[in-house]
């Protein structure tokens, strides 16, 4: 057997999303928000998976709602790239739906809990090595709740996740492993076979299962975003070599001023905008050349032959 990675949008929304996927996807909330306890009993999918939909490449998350049996709100999104202000977009969709649950008229008694489950392919929080982490509305000192927890913030970082099949302990163990590493399983694990609604979604899951139109749209998505994760990773690497090379650059003029003014005093304020003008080659010249000064107008002529 092959399975298909959950993590793309196309895979995420087929087996969480689809109309015939309830018992999944209460199985996986529960596992997730509940530790496993059977809190929701019902629920109904929000905007269901359409299989005739088009897959947009453009996509980098996931996105599926719930409207569970106590009135709540669920959020299901799964982040695989790491954009600038995720954060504050997680918070927006939460705070968003919140408030446009009252239709005109309506007071804030009709206003029910709204939950944001955030699954991320990279690390978000490097103050905790947990990998499943939540955030709700807490007095700071006392730690006590507000009077009504209507918002709360789940995240799963699948990146510190690092079990193994045979270390997988809680249900809540096997659903994130499911989503991280389906790709690497060759059959459906034995311990997954024991919960029917996971048996289901590695079901799904399987490749064979899918025509080759889908599996083609499957590989397009995934390598547009390795290349999207290319891109990023080379953003980052530039921007960390600018700031390397801008902090060397910073270095390089104190130590030209500090000689500076200990051979020459005090250095006119036109001289000192010039040398702070430079670019990194012109200073790096200028560090190497600074010994050979006898003077002031030496600096001078040399900056304007250099500049």
């Amino acid at each position: 057997m092959k399975f298909i990675s959950p993590k793309t949008d196309f895979a995420f929304k087929k087996i969480f999303g689809s109309t015939d996927s309830k018992d999944i996807l209460i199985s996986f909330l529960n596992a997730l928000i509940y530790e496993a306890n059977p809190v929701i009993q019902d629920l109904e999918i929000i905007d269901p998976y359409n299989p005739r939909e088009v897959v947009d490449l453009k996509d980098s998350y996931l996105d599926v709602k719930a409207l569970l049996d106590n009135g709540s709100t669920v959020l299901i999104e799964m982040q695989v790239l790491n954009l600038a202000f995720f954060e504050k977009r997680v918070i927006y969709n939460l705070t968003k739906t919140y408030g446009n649950q009252l239709k005109y008229g309506e007071g804030y008694s009709y206003l029910k809990p709204v939950i944001a489950l955030t699954i991320t392919d990279f690390l978000m929080f490097d103050q905790t090595q947990r990998y499943l982490t939540q955030f709700s509305l807490k007095e700071n000192q006392e730690l006590f709740d507000y009077p009504d927890p209507e918002i709360e913030l789940i995240f799963v970082e699948l990146p510190k996740f690092t079990k193994t099949l045979d270390q997988l302990e809680s249900l809540t163990d096997k659903w994130i492993y499911f989503i991280k590493e389906a790709p690497s399983l060759e059959v459906i694990p034995p311990t997954f076979s024991q919960f029917p609604e996971l048996d289901k979604a590695m079901n799904i899951a399987n490749q064979a299962n899918f025509s080759v139109e889908e599996v083609e749209k499957l590989r397009k998505q995934e390598m547009f975003l390795e290349d999207q994760r290319g891109s990023i990773v080379k953003a980052k690497q530039e921007a960390l070599q600018e700031g390397v090379e801008q902090g060397r650059q910073e270095e390089n003029i104190r130590w030209i001023f500090r000689f500076l003014e200990r051979q020459f005093g005090s250095i006119p304020p036109k001289i000192s905008q010039r040398i702070q003008n430079l670019s990194f080659d012109q200073l790096e010249r200028l560090g190497n050349d600074v010994f050979d000064f006898n003077n002031l107008e030496e600096l001078s002529s040399w900056l304007q032959e250099n500049e």
